[in-house]
């Protein structure tokens, strides 16, 4: 599939609440849709607060559709609490590369 859409997120946790936050996005929804065929999450490795991910969709309106689901207005609103502050958005279209685990 080819990604045209895509952003990379920065979230800074409270203190102590990365486990958490890691935790509610790697169950996300989103990761079984089909149309999401990048969702990395990553964290910083000198804060583990810091936690990082990183979206490919097929469309911006596929992104959209989704995140207009309750599935994904709910995992938004178990995250809020657990967030320190705003998250840093960056608008990317991943075009390549490799993750294996």
């Amino acid at each position: 599939m080819r990604v045209t859409h895509g952003f990379h997120a920065t979230m800074t946790a409270r203190p102590g609440k990365g486990d958490e936050v890691v935790a509610l996005l790697l169950a996300a929804p989103s990761l079984s849709h089909e149309d999401c065929v990048v969702f990395l999450v990553s964290r910083s490795a000198g804060n583990r607060d810091v936690v990082s991910v990183t979206e490919g969709w097929t469309s911006e309106e596929a992104h959209g559709e989704f995140f207009a689901t309750g599935e994904a207005q709910a995992l938004v609103a178990k995250l809020q609490p657990l967030l320190a502050a705003g998250s840093d958005y960056t608008d990317e279209v991943p075009v390549g590369g490799k993750a294996a685990f």
